[in-house]
């Protein structure tokens, strides 16, 4: 006789809630965390819920209070010297001991090494799944209340929407840059509850003995200022003069796909799916067709400068201002007005020399290899 199959969903009606798992070094939030928080006050409110974050560390009640103002309704915070350096045991027995106390019906991480690192250890003890590097948020309304986590799939030419239907938490790590965060507001309140760090120093196996800080990094997803680079540029060349751009505007130096591929500067520069979200105050795309593989990463920015040769370029349709001519001779002549009105008018910019510095020694090491 055939086993009778049973469709009923499981009922999770205790789990109620979204939280956001905020993301902390020496006492400076990522910014991922905020914009969680942003995309998190949307689902909460669409599923009439309290939108709640947790932060752990050593000294960062200032954080609790910042996660309030960025939309939080409740803080969970566990301060302890345990917890000073991300370790995996420790942060994830904390946020295991949360999960089963508050029972939260969606979990969000920001997908950056460390968070990537927790939430798979979380997983790992929970009857759950965890989809990884979603780039859009949804849920569905009452009664399902699922969430709805979408990423790229089958060589970024689709999206695929992954549903967690029989457990819960449902779970998922998101990409830094995609999402916005709310503007900072001071005035509001929310409620903060301590707790206790489940675990004690002879308890973790895992010693930091000392922490060193890569300089010169460069770190697309938190750039205000980027100029990228694509396939129009012809070769590594031609990025040591977008370095000089960016130096003059205190930008850093991004790239497309193509250009990544042919070898012409490294993967750490790729905006787009199989690279870097970003969303800075001013992007400006020279040589860059449009692709979507690279617009998904930057359709974000507030101002999208567009330099092309061909007026016909796909990119045009998503710049604000857009330049059809020889890049050759406009990105020089940028770069001398910015240089020049800095000048005159006494401001010094923020330029980040040593990353554009490496930038075009890239390029050049990479032009003298061929």
């Amino acid at each position: 006789m055939a086993k009778e199959h049973n469709d009923e969903m499981p009922d999770w009606s205790a789990y109620r809630g979204v939280l956001i798992v905020v993301e902390q070094r020496e006492g400076a939030a990522k910014k991922v965390s905020w914009q969680l928080l942003g995309e998190g006050r949307k689902l909460a409110a669409k599923l009439e819920v309290p939108l709640m974050a947790l932060v752990l560390g050593e000294n960062v009640a200032h954080l609790a209070e910042e996660a309030v103002h960025y939309g939080a309704d409740r803080v969970y915070l566990c301060e302890a010297p345990e917890l000073r350096d991300y370790r995996t045991r420790p942060y994830s027995r904390v946020c295991l001991k949360l999960i089963e106390e508050a029972k939260p019906e969606i979990v969000l991480f920001g997908a950056t090494a460390t968070g990537r690192d927790l939430a798979g250890a979380i997983a790992t003890h929970l009857p759950t799944g965890l989809t990884a590097d979603t780039t859009q948020l949804d849920v569905e309304p009452p009664p399902s209340r699922l969430l709805l986590a979408s990423r790229p799939a089958f060589s970024e030419k689709m999206m695929a929407t992954i549903l967690c239907k029989q457990y819960r938490p449902q779970m998922a790590t998101a990409r830094a840059g995609v999402f916005q965060a709310l503007p900072k507001d001071t005035a509001r309140e929310g409620e903060i509850i301590r707790m206790d760090c489940p675990m004690r120093e002879e308890e973790i196996a895992a010693q930091v003995l000392d922490f060193l800080r890569e300089t010169g990094k460069l770190n697309l997803e938190e750039a205000e200022i980027i100029v990228a680079g694509g396939r129009g540029l012809g070769g590594p060349d031609a990025f040591g003069l977008l370095a000089e751009l960016a130096g003059a505007l205190g930008g850093v130096v991004g790239a497309s796909r193509a250009a990544v591929d042919a070898g012409w500067i490294t993967h750490e520069h790729q905006v787009g799916q199989t690279g870097a979200t970003v969303r800075p105050k001013l992007y400006i795309a020279v040589g860059i067709s449009g692709a979507v593989q690279h617009t998904v990463g930057m359709s974000g920015a507030d101002v999208v400068v567009a330099i092309n040769r061909d007026a016909n370029a796909p990119i045009f349709q998503f710049a604000h201002y857009g330049i059809v001519g020889d890049l050759f001779k406009i990105v020089p002549a940028l770069t001398q007005v910015f240089r020049e009105r800095r000048q005159l008018f006494g401001v010094k910019a923020p330029e980040q020399v040593e990353q554009a510095q490496v930038a075009d020694a890239d390029a050049r090491e990479r032009s003298e290899a061929k």
